[in-house]
This record gives structure tokens, C-alpha cells and sequence, in this order.
């Protein structure tokens, strides 16, 4: 029988607009504004930590709309940014050397909601308001460090191997400039250079020296993982923050776009993404007295670093460890003074080595150097900032046993520097310096009055869509429009259910233009049945030809601009993909709205009975 749709599709068509319904309702809950305090690494809040908050709170007139301890961290909802703000501000005096407390944004979806896994759209920058950085990898310093590596590499090999050698120096565009003893090993150094390090180009410069240089692959793949590295430790010190909706992505060959959507301490934010800080192990050359350090006569091995008295230290130019070892560092205090410090804890192979180092050089000292780029203040001939780096000894400590994996750095001036350098050491040192090119901050008030204006354009296009295909379809207009609110509900719910989607403004237009897409596929639709009753076809045929028949115009214009949404989000920016997204969305689920939905309604009006005419 014509236009009869069997029970199980419709019920197939209930049921997934309900399941949107139901994931769309989280939405209109809307957000508290929160204070979110997590131990450090290896440490969780316990039910004594929440009741020393809830007295804190209590203590201080701040009340809160709740306060839980949920795995190992607490949240605590707030009825306004005032009281947050301030409680922030106390929780972090009491608490914060063993904790970081962040501000937060918390949706205030009903608890039945989120067991189910609902959860409300994740609102971009735009809407939301925080804080977009775009940064700029140092690049020049991420080869230079892996000439430095090249060079240390060399000097073990050629140890190992007895090639005897002058000199091992820096040459031009990060080459590397070896200067054998003996000139007849050259041929031999070359085939075990040629075997051990394929990716280099070997050129003579003479008898017995060579230049060596990493090829034009090497260096676009030393370049790529300094990019690559970096966003992923860029994506740990975002976890620091507190902060669950980030972007972070890669823009053009060396720059990194970070947008904090709800971010609310922006100077903090700057501070941990932008550091460049890490720690160096080094030994202390006991050799070299005062007087040669003076006179910077010191072996070739050692160079002249300066500790916070501004007094120099000597010290072996090769690291017993680096930070790129550290895999959790937290603050505290020494339990003898009284004076801050930092707890790190190695990996397997950093604590290898460090139980090693400590063994061989029992009652030797060893320095801790602190590095960091900073901005100097100047520019290149490309109009790029130069970093300059900063190194300072922060502390000397004699090794009075052998230790491993786990060890103390003091020598810290505040608690606050503790704190700070434990979650940069946490995070990951940055393979290469980055700078921040471009700040720019939205605020909440701005964001909001952009969610104002965009449900506004958004519900005013619903609106005069839904007058005009109620006014010149009548009926069937009316089918349209129902059609019309369960794409809106469909779309709202899959954006809250896909975790990489992110709503923004361009987004929002997005949906608006989806809106306009369902409705010409109606038109079609209903143009078509106009047709067939035109040409003599009884309305139960008009209405099935008026389906099938602009079935495929259909499909044809709904895929031609899905796959141009496709090219957009593969070849766009943030605001493009976030256009993109919606489009493709919406368009894909008009198609099942407004044809599948829509022929359902339909067919329960008008399918299997005797119609003389149609509404319109």
C-alpha cells in the first residue's frame, strides 16, 4: 500500500529524536561558576582536605551551592564569580603547596543527565570568553640542541672507537666541524660516520678535517618533532591549568595556537604555557681553583656558570641528566628548615643514571643549573623575537650516598617558585623555546552578549523559516517546520555528544545555513507533489513520486555541500572548522529529517486512506 511506513520505522524515528532530545536537555542547565582543587601528582584531596575547604568556606562567609570529592579531587560550585574568585584566593593560602586549585566552569547538569553520559556543548572561545596565545617555536634553538647532541654523540664514538681527534666545533647552518689528529683515519672515520649516522651529509674540507651537516629530511624531521613534542607537552601544562576544553593546534610550520575557553587567571595561564624553564644536572670540577676561574682559564671540558649570589661556578659542560627525565616533580618543605623545596622523581633510565653518577662521585658536589629563555628585547632581520638564554645555578649539594629515582632540590626562594617550577617539571621541558606573538583575551561579558546575539539570529531565521513554509504550504508547511525543530534537536545533541566538537560563533552561522538547507529539501519535496498532481497523478501517487522523485536532487545538493564542508575543516583554521562542523552536521541529519521524518508525518496524516484534497 502506498505511503504506509511499517511500525518499526516509525518507531525508529521516535526513538532517535527522543535520544536527541534527552542529550540536548543538558544545555539548558547552563554552568557554575567553580573552584576545582587537585593534589599533585601521586597525592589525592581526602575526605579531611574537603572538610578543612568546608571550614575554610565557612570561616570566611563563602557559601556554596555544593562541594564534593569526587577521584581524588575536589569541586566546589559557587553561586556567583565574586564569592569563586575570593575563595580561590584562601584556598590557595591554605592549601596551595600540596595542591593546585583552579578556577573552573562547571556544568550544572542534573546527576541522572551525566550517568547517562550527558553532557552540555562545549562553547568555544568566542562564546565562552578566556584566552587565546599564539606561540612561536624557536626553531634555530631546537637544531642547535640537536647539533649539541650530535657533538656528544661523536665524542663517545670516537672515544669508543680510538679515532683521535683535535677538535669538534660548530660550523655554519648548524653543521658540525670535525678536525681528526691523524689524516689517514679519514676514510675510515668517514665509512663508520656513513654506517652509524645515516641521515648526514659528509663533505671534506680538507685532509683531515670534515663537515659534517644533517640532511634537507633530517632537518624537516628535527623541525617536526620540536612542533610535535611541544604541542604534547603544551597539552600537559593545559592539564595543570585545570582546564578540560582547550584547543591546541598547529598553525602553519612553526607556530602553535592555545585557546582557553572559561579561563578566568589569564597571568597564570600565560606563565605556565609560556615558560621555558628546565633543570640540568651537572658536575662540580673541583680542578679548577678560584684564581683560573677568575682568569677564565678553565680546560675545555668546563665552563664558568653563575649562582644566585652572582658568584662563579665551575662546571662540566656535559649534563648528568636532564629534565626530559623527570616524570613528577612536587613542592613541600624541608623538614630540617623549614625552606621550600622541590620533590622530583625520575624515570627508570634518569634514575640509572643518577644511581650511577652518585656512586662514582660519592662526596663530590653536584650543581642543579636552572635554564630559561627569555625575551631579549630585540628582533631578527624576519622581525621574530630572539630568545636569550638564562642559566643560573640553584643549588650545590655534596653527594653523601648513592640515590636513584628520587631526590630533592632546594635552594628555592619561595614557595611560590617551588610550585611553579614542580609543574613545569611535571609537564615536560619544552624540546625548543616558545614565545607568545599574539595575546588576545575575550571576556565573559563579551562572550555572553555574542551567545545572546547568535540565539537571537538563530531563533529569528527558525522563525521566519517556519512562518513562510506555514503561510505557502499550510499542512504540509507545518510538517516542515515540526521537521525543522527535530534537526535543531538532533544537531544540539550530537554536538553534545561528539568530545572533539566545539561550538562557536562561525558555528552557530553554520547551524543557521543547515536550517535553510533542510527547508529547501522540503521545498523540493513539496514542488514535486505539486507536479504530479498538476500532471493527473491521484494525490496517494503524487505524494510517493513527490518523495522518491526528489530523492535524488536531494541527495546530490546535501553531499556537494557536506564535501565542501569536508574541505573546509581539512584545510581551515579554528573559526573555519568550527563553520564546517555544524554544516556538515546538520546537513546530514536535514536529510534524514526532512525526508525520512517528515514522510512519516505524512503518511500518519494522509497514507492508506482516501483523500480528496491536500493541504498544500
Amino acid at each position: 500500500m502506498l505511503n504506509r511506513y511499517p511500525l518499526w520505522k516509525n518507531l525508529m524515528v521516535i526513538f532517535v529524536v527522543a535520544i536527541g532530545l534527552l542529550y540536548s536537555l543538558p544545555n539548558i542547565y547552563g554552568e557554575d561558576p567553580a573552584v576545582q582543587i587537585s593534589g599533585t601528582r601521586g597525592q589525592e584531596a581526602t575526605s579531611s582536605t574537603l572538610s578543612e575547604v568546608q571550614r575554610l568556606l565557612d570561616g570566611n562567609g563563602l557559601k556554596t551551592k555544593s562541594i564534593l570529592l569526587e577521584n581524588g579531587a575536589i569541586l566546589a560550585r559557587f553561586n556567583n564569580t565574586d564569592d569563586q574568585l575570593l575563595a580561590k584566593d584562601k584556598i590557595t593560602q591554605q592549601l596551595g603547596q600540596s595542591y593546585s586549585v583552579a578556577l573552573n566552569l562547571a556544568p550544572a547538569t542534573p546527576d541522572w543527565l551525566s550517568a547517562i553520559g550527558g553532557n552540555p556543548m562545549k562553547w568555544g572561545l568566542d562564546l565562552r570568553g578566556g584566552v587565546r596565545f599564539l606561540m612561536e617555536v624557536d626553531m634555530n634553538t631546537a637544531l642547535e640542541k640537536r647539533q649539541e647532541q650530535l657533538q656528544d654523540s661523536l665524542r663517545t664514538e670516537f672515544r669508543k672507537e680510538k679515532f683521535q681527534y683535535s677538535a669538534i666545533r660548530n660550523g655554519e647552518d648548524f653543521s658540525t666541524i670535525v678536525t681528526l689528529a691523524k689524516p689517514e683515519q679519514i676514510s675510515e672515520v668517514k665509512r663508520f660516520l656513513r654506517k652509524q649516522h645515516a641521515n648526514l651529509e659528509i663533505r671534506d674540507i680538507s685532509a683531515n678535517t670534515l663537515a659534517l651537516a644533517l640532511s634537507e629530511s633530517a632537518l624537516n624531521e628535527a623541525r617536526e618533532n620540536a612542533i610535535e613534542q611541544n604541542l604534547g607537552i603544551l597539552r600537559k601544562r593545559v592539564e595543570e591549568l585545570g582546564v578540560a576544553e582547550a584547543v591546541i593546534q598547529r598553525q602553519g610550520a612553526e607556530r602553535i595556537v592555545v585557546e582557553l575557553p572559561g579561563i578566568q587567571d589569564t597571568a597564570r595561564a600565560k606563565e605556565i604555557l609560556g615558560a621555558t624553564a628546565t633543570l640540568e644536572f651537572r658536575m662540580v670540577n673541583q680542578n679548577v681553583s678560584p684564581e683560573a676561574i677568575a682568569r677564565n682559564s678553565v680546560p675545555s671540558d668546563t665552563e664558568i656558570k653563575l649562582n644566585r649570589q652572582g658568584m662563579p661556578v665551575a662546571l662540566n659542560k656535559r649534563a648528568v641528566l636532564g629534565g626530559e627525565h623527570i616524570i613528577n616533580a612536587s613542592s613541600s618543605f624541608n623538614q630540617n628548615n623549614g625552606t621550600p623545596q622541590v620533590d622530583v622523581t625520575l624515570d627508570s633510565e634518569g634514575g640509572d643514571i643518577m644511581s650511577e653518577t652518585t656512586r662514582l662521585n660519592l662526596e663530590k658536589p653536584m650543581a642543579t643549573l636552572y635554564v630559561e629563555y627569555k625575551d631579549s628585547g630585540k628582533k631578527d632581520e624576519n622581525g621574530k623575537v630572539i630568545l636569550e638564554k638564562h642559566e643560573e645555578v640553584i643549588n650545590i649539594a655534596t653527594i653523601r650516598g648513592r640515590f636513584g629515582s628520587r631526590f630533592q632540590i632546594t635552594g628555592i626562594d619561595s614557595s611560590a617558585e617551588a610550585q611553579n617550577l614542580a609543574v613545569l617539571l611535571r609537564s615536560g621541558a619544552l624540546t625548543a623555546p616558545i614565545q607568545i606573538v599574539e595575546e588576545r583575551t575575550v571576556g565573559p561579558s563579551l562572550g555572553a552578549q555574542n551567545v545572546e546575539q547568535g540565539l537571537k539570529a538563530g531563533l529569528w531565521g527558525l522563525a521566519i523559516v517556519i512562518l513562510f513554509c506555514v503561510v505557502y504550504y499550510k499542512l504540509f508547511g507545518l510538517i516542515a517546520s515540526i521537521a525543522l525543530c527535530a534537526n535543531m534537536v538532533l544537531l544540539v545533541g550530537l554536538m553534545s555528544l561528539l568530545p572533539g566538537a566545539t561550538l562557536t560563533m562561525p558555528g552557530i552561522a553554520g547551524i543557521i545555513l543547515s536550517v535553510g538547507m533542510s527547508v529547501d529539501a522540503n521545498v523540493l519535496i513539496f514542488e514535486r507533489i505539486k507536479e504530479e498532481m498538476r500532471n493527473g497523478r491521484s494525490i496517494q501517487q503524487a505524494i510517493h513520486e513527490g518523495y522518491n522523485g526528489a530523492w535524488t536532487s536531494i541527495f546530490d545538493a546535501n553531499l556537494t555541500t557536506i564535501l565542501t564542508a569536508v574541505v573546509l575543516y581539512a584545510a581551515g583554521t579554528g573559526p573555519v572548522k568550527g563553520f564546517a562542523i555544524t554544516l556538515a552536521l546538520g546537513v546530514a541529519i536535514s536529510m534524514f529529517t526532512a525526508i525520512t521524518g517528515t514522510r512519516m508525518l505524512v503518511n500518519l496524516i494522509y497514507g492508506g486512506k482516501r483523500v480528496e484534497k491536500l493541504s498544500i
